[in-house]
């Protein structure tokens, strides 16, 4: 054994190994039972008596051993502890001449601590790990000739007699599901993307192009022989990322990946925070994936879960037999619509835990951003609960303080340590300042969901055309608080599934005008102020609603119709990644100025996208009917030459061909309270985009 994982000294860099050593002598003064704090660690149970090995050296079964030093448990204990992953957990280490594993867990309220595995037979007596003498609640040792590889779990033995068997929270890996033991490994990977890295802030700034696909790796697509096997990490990357390169979405989101023992929760009820679903392949494999993504310019971002965690009998659930990482207040604990457990966010330890697994995943991943879920029930005390089930903080209000301030420690820490990545928050309420600095009293988030964009463009999108009229304010409203946060605009998961059908069943109208629907609402989407998000399966115009069980329906593409979908964003794509216009100022009131939102009766609407040069100013042409306008006046900007640089109405996306083919001559009329216009034909159902090109040359 000791000769087979020799090798996975190579995760740890030379100093570190240095530091482990210094620090184990610290560590040896516990099993000296002369010392007041060994009366401490005894009190907690008497462990049964170190076991001998036959090595000619006699190394205990389990050797004091420790990776912490005085000031790293003084950051633990004060929750400022941001790398935590790098101490807690298991890692292959080399004492005393032999390669074996330490082992660390944090259980301030266990009598008793031990490693259990395929090593032991599972044998709870044979290995205890060491009570630390500094009141931090970790109990660690050095277990020889245990590598990588290797199944465990931790049995404690809790203050209050109940016997529990653990997977370690800190854990890199863990078994396929349904079984549940954490494995030894390392995150070791000879990183070939060393210039997207150094060039990521060009892609992840507020000012640039910022075009997410959102995806569930299960359903993405299934293997060709198998319906129900899943692409590896690595399928993905033959497959999955020159489709994204092809599409010319800028990032890709994965919604969480983090190991989670129910696969219907879609990876939102996590057990193992620290580990790439094995469902998968290896860390090593995601890793694979995303340097491959980083090396066609594409960005990783991932779903990340501090919410809640469920109850399940070998997570972090009631894991010292005590409400360690769960708030004990079942009003602050319990979350009424998941089922599931929320994290004390005033425990020091459990902020620390959160941050350094943001941290992680950031660091050893090489993600370029997290979206952090739910944060509106994070925010709120009163969330999905009614009279009588919440308790008002402090001040009698309804504000969760302790997640607020959270949020807010979170934030800093990331773009402290990060600051070429972003932070997403899928937020759905009102709540002031989300994406707003921690410094002028915001969370810090580098951008905000648009919940009420989304939910009042897709209502109105559903009125049969001939009604909108009546409805136009519900597109028109965005623009009242498009710029009170860095708004990113999301056609996500949640909008497709449980009966709310595919974006395509959501369009109004026979065949033909379903799908130019979904081309106008998706111009609308590109054109409009805000970074941009698009679920798989949206962007060919999946028929059915969304199933986690199976396989995206790519056998659609084989239709024209759905192919157009697909031309259409693509092209929506591009044209937002080469026009300054629709991304320089995507969250600066000066980057859009309607030109005419009150054409109730024609619903025709026409606005102005605006970036740093006027240059690339564009117009945008919206006509959410059938019925097509020739000779359709608007005012303009500027005089002179302006080209139609897209119509969603081409053949091409399976239109009817109603193009303006010609560039426009702007004229010395005033219109629309500008000196000059234009006359353009209006597509059916149909966005048509406009730029300057330059004067009449006659």
């Amino acid at each position: 054994m000791a000769k087979q994982t020799k090798k996975t000294e190579a995760e740890l860099k030379p100093e570190k190994i240095q530091k482990t050593k210094a620090a184990s002598p610290a560590k040896e003064k516990v099993t000296d039972k002369k010392t007041p704090a060994v009366k401490k660690a005894v009190a907690k149970k008497s462990a049964p008596k170190t076991v001998k090995s036959n090595d000619v050296n006699q190394i205990n079964a389990v050797e004091p051993y420790s990776r912490f030093s005085d000031f790293d448990i003084g950051l633990f204990k004060a929750g400022k502890h941001y790398k935590l992953y790098e101490k807690l957990g298991s890692h292959v280490v080399e004492h005393k001449g032999i390669v074996g594993t330490y082992f660390s867990v944090w259980a301030p309220n266990a009598q008793y601590v031990s490693v259990i595995g395929n090593f032991n037979g599972w044998n709870r007596g044979s290995h205890p790990l060491n009570y630390r003498w500094d009141a931090s609640g970790i109990w660690e040792g050095f277990i020889p000739n245990v590598g990588v590889g290797e199944t465990y779990k931790y049995f404690i033995n809790s203050s209050t007699g109940e016997d529990l068997e653990k997977s370690d929270p800190f854990a890199l890996r863990w078994e396929l599901p349904p079984h549940t033991a954490s494995i030894v490994a390392d995150t070791y990977y000879e990183w070939d993307d060393k210039e997207w890295m150094a060039q990521r802030y060009k892609h992840t700034g507020l000012d640039k192009p910022y075009s997410v696909y959102e995806m569930h790796i299960g359903s993405w697509a299934r293997g060709l022989e198998s319906p129900d096997q899943f692409l590896t990490y690595r399928d993905l990357a033959e497959k999955l990322v020159p489709y994204i390169k092809e599409m010319g979405f800028t990032h890709v989101e994965f919604m969480p990946l983090m190991e989670h023992p129910y696969y219907p929760s879609w990876g939102y009820q996590i057990t193992g925070f620290f580990a790439a679903s094995s469902r998968y392949g290896t860390p090593q494999d995601l890793m694979y994936l995303i340097e491959q993504l980083h090396k066609e310019g594409i960005g990783v971002i991932l779903d990340w879960v501090p919410s809640h965690f469920p109850g399940d009998v070998h997570g972090l659930y009631n894991f010292d037999g005590t409400h360690l990482y769960e708030h004990a207040d079942v009003r602050k604990g319990f979350h009424p619509d998941w089922k599931s457990f929320i994290f004390n966010y005033d425990r020091n330890e459990v902020r620390a835990f959160l941050i350094s697994n943001a941290l992680f995943w950031l660091d050893r991943y090489h993600i370029d951003g997290l979206r952090v879920d739910a944060v509106a029930s994070m925010l709120y005390l009163d969330y999905s609960r009614n009279e009588g089930e919440w308790e008002p903080n402090i001040y009698g209000g309804n504000e969760n303080l302790e997640a607020i301030s959270f949020l807010k420690e979170f934030n800093t820490t990331v773009y402290s340590n990060f600051p070429d990545v972003q932070t997403i928050a899928e937020e759905s309420t009102s709540f002031t300042g989300v994406s707003r600095p921690v410094y002028t009293g915001g969370l810090g988030f580098g951008m905000k969901w648009m919940m009420g964009w989304m939910h009042d463009t897709i209502g109105y999108f559903q009125h049969d055309p001939i009604h909108r009229k009546y409805h136009q304010n519900q597109l028109t409203f965005s623009m009242v608080y498009a710029f009170t946060e860095n708004f990113m605009l999301p056609f996500s998961h949640d909008e497709v599934v449980y009966g709310k059908g595919s974006m395509l069943g959501k369009m109004p109208g026979d065949d033909w005008q379903r799908f130019a629907n979904l081309r106008l609402l998706y111009g609308f989407m590109f054109t409009h102020p805000g970074t941009k998000l698009l679920f798989m399966g949206s962007e060919f115009g999946q028929s059915a609603e969304w199933n986690f069980q199976h396989s995206l329906d790519w056998h659609l593409l084989q239709y024209d119709s759905h192919q157009g979908i697909k031309e259409t964003v693509k092209a929506l794509n591009k044209l937002y990644r080469s026009e300054p216009a629709l991304y320089e100022k995507g969250f600066d009131w000066t980057g859009f100025e309607w030109i005419d939102a009150g054409n109730f009766d024609d619903s025709v609407i026409v606005y102005v996208r605006k970036g740093i040069d006027r240059e690339n100013d564009l117009i945008v042409v919206l006509n959410m009917t059938p019925v097509i306008h020739e000779g359709y006046r608007i005012g303009v900007t500027e005089k002179g030459l302006w080209k139609e640089i897209f119509n969603s109405d081409e053949h091409q996306y399976w239109g009817s061909g109603l193009i303006n083919f010609e560039p426009i001559e702007a004229e010395a009329e005033a219109w629309h309270g500008r000196e000059y216009s234009m006359n353009v034909t209006t597509p059916p159902l149909g966005v048509a985009i406009f730029k300057r090109i330059g004067e009449d040359e006659d």
